[in-house]
Order: structure tokens, then C-alpha cells, then sequence
């Protein structure tokens, strides 16, 4: 055990104030997360713990007194804090640490993307240096908003001419027959996720005017087949309810100047049991073929509620006893 100490400047009490949160709420959340003890006497904190927790500790705090001058902090925000900071690397690697990469941002009409943490920062600079792209792993990782993020990148960079976003139509059991509608109608509820992406990083107005123009299209897998997809960026979510058949189908659409992010969790197959899930094949299939990247998310990516890592988390020891009962 190793005991540090921190001053944080300038010695505001507002700011210590909401740095601290009710209670000191928020640095019991840093206690919990980094495994470390906190005291502090005004703007002097003293850290104890494990030696690397205690440095992730002190730059985490750091870097939070730091937004108070313009921000109230949130669980969330401090959650964030320490995706960004990459904390269970700090707290993994060894300490001679490699070069670091630049990180890649993304500015969009509402506000700059960025990868949260160094499996996000790598999953980026994956999908701007390949023509095709997985992206695999739990609910919350961010897979399928970075893609959509780094789709419109590349429209406003001119690099591609359209993008299209694709989805199975496949959730949870349900058919298309059972929803009322027309197919349009049908499909909708389907492709909802990404349609909340584009609304997010570029507005209503102008996503409604560019899918209208045809320079967005959302679409259901189904109607893939037969094109040749040239200059687009193309994003395939939910691949994990694919088949065989259909994911080999859509990889082969795949055209001259075009980019494709494939996307799923192989932990939430919607498809009858006796179907094979096609991005579960796909992956063993082309996993030594060059010019295709991939990138597996774990609980630890996960951006959301910070329960929603425990759930998964839990999930997988489950899983995990069960296989081991077997």
C-alpha cells in the first residue's frame, strides 16, 4: 500500500464543493471504482492504495477539478472521466507504457465525438484505416454510435458519396407479420437505434432533408440483395441475427471506394436456435483474411449506467458457471 498526495488549485470552495459532491458522494464513486481510500482537509487530498490505482486516482481526480470550472459533476461524468482515462489498462499494464497514438475526434453539428477509453480510441483508427470493420461485443460499447459517427465523417469529408444503414429484421422472437403496418412501417421499430444516432450528431431537420435526398438511406437487410454498394459508407447493426447466408450476402455488396462497419454481440442471438448466427461464423471465417479489421469490446468499455456493466458482468460469470456445470 502507497499513499499520495494532491493539491488541487485554485482553492475554491464552490469548486471543491461540487468536485466532492454531496456527502463526498462523488469520491466514494472514485473509491469504489479504483479500490483506493480518499481523505481530504480543504483542497488537499491524500490517495491510498495499490500502487497503480493510486496514480489512476490522482490523474482521475485531477482531470475532474479540472471540468469543474465549467460543469456540475455527475455519477456519469465521472464514469466517462475514467472510460477516458483508460482506467483498467492503467491499472493492467506494465509500467513501461508504449508510444501513445493520437486520438481521433469527430466533430459533428451537435458537439465532438471522441472514442471513450483505448478499445474506443483503437476501434476508430481501425474503421478510418480499413475498407471493412467488426465491431463485437456487449450492449453500451459504443459500436454502433461510433460507426454511425464515423459515417458521417466521411460524408462531410466527401470521402463517400451516401450512407446506408442496414439491420436484420430479426428481434427477440417477434415477426414483421405480427406489427401492424405497411412494410415501411413494419421495419421501422427495427432500425429506430439508428435513426437516434444520426438524429443525435446531426438534427431532425437535416437528417430528414438528407434521407430524403437519398444521401441517407436505413434499410432492412433484405433489401440489400442484388446491389453493388459504390462510394458508401455502409454500417450492418445487430449482425449477431444474421445468418450465413445473409452476412455472406451483404459482405459481397461491398463496392469500390466504399467503407463497412459489421457490428453485433454474439451474447444476444435473437435467431431460432437452430440457425447458426452469421456474424458468430464470419468472424472465424475471416479472421486471418488481411484488410479487415476487428475490435472486441468488453464489460470494461461499456459507456452507459454503471450498472449496466455489473449486468453484464454478471451475465458473463453466469454463463460462465453454467458452461463449467456442464
Amino acid at each position: 500500500m502507497i499513499s499520495q498526495e494532491i493539491c488541487l488549485l485554485p482553492a475554491d470552495n464552490e469548486r471543491l464543493s461540487n468536485f466532492c459532491g454531496s456527502t463526498n458522494v462523488n469520491l466514494r464513486q472514485i473509491e469504489a471504482r479504483l479500490k483506493v481510500d480518499i481523505a481530504n482537509r480543504g483542497n488537499q487530498f491524500k490517495v491510498t492504495g495499490i500502487g497503480e490505482s493510486v496514480k489512476a486516482a490522482c490523474a482521475v481526480m485531477q482531470k475532474l477539478f479540472e471540468s469543474t470550472e465549467n460543469e456540475e459533476l455527475t455519477a456519469e461524468l465521472i464514469h466517462l472521466a475514467m472510460q477516458d482515462a483508460s482506467i483498467n489498462e492503467l491499472l493492467t499494464e506494465p509500467s513501461e507504457e508504449p508510444a501513445p497514438q493520437k486520438n481521433i475526434s469527430i466533430k459533428t453539428k451537435c458537439g465532438t465525438i471522441k472514442g471513450r477509453g483505448a478499445n474506443q480510441q483503437d476501434y476508430l483508427r481501425k474503421i478510418f484505416s480499413h475498407d471493412i470493420n467488426f465491431g463485437v461485443g456487449p450492449a453500451g460499447t459504443g459500436k454502433t454510435y461510433l460507426a454511425v459517427a464515423c459515417a458521417i465523417d466521411a460524408l462531410q469529408t466527401e470521402k463517400v458519396k451516401r450512407i446506408i444503414l442496414v439491420r436484420p429484421a430479426v428481434e427477440a422472437g417477434e415477426k414483421l407479420g405480427f406489427l401492424p403496418g405497411d412494410m415501411a412501417q413494419k421495419v421501422d421499430p427495427y432500425l429506430r437505434p439508428l435513426y437516434d444516432a444520426l438524429y443525435d450528431m446531426l438534427g431532425l431537420d437535416r437528417v430528414e432533408k438528407m434521407m430524403d435526398r437519398g444521401i441517407i438511406e436505413v434499410a432492412p437487410l433484405a433489401f440489400m440483395r442484388g446491389r453493388t454498394l459504390n462510394d458508401a459508407f455502409i454500417i450492418l447493426d445487430e449482425a449477431q441475427n444474421t445468418t450465413i447466408e445473409q452476412i455472406k450476402m451483404f459482405l459481397t455488396r461491398v463496392g469500390f471506394g466504399s467503407t463497412a462497419v459489421i457490428t453485433g454481440d454474439i451474447t444476444q442471438i435473437d435467431l431460432p436456435s437452430e440457425k447458426m448466427s452469421g456474424l458468430r461464423h464470419v468472424l472465424e471465417v475471416l479472421k486471418d483474411v488481411e484488410g479487415i479489421s476487428f475490435t472486441f469490446f468488453s464489460v470494461s468499455d461499456v459507456v452507459r449506467h454503471p450498472l449496466v456493466q455489473r449486468i453484464v458482468s454478471a451475465y458473463e460469470a453466469y454463463d460462465k458457471k453454467i458452461k463449467t456445470d456442464l
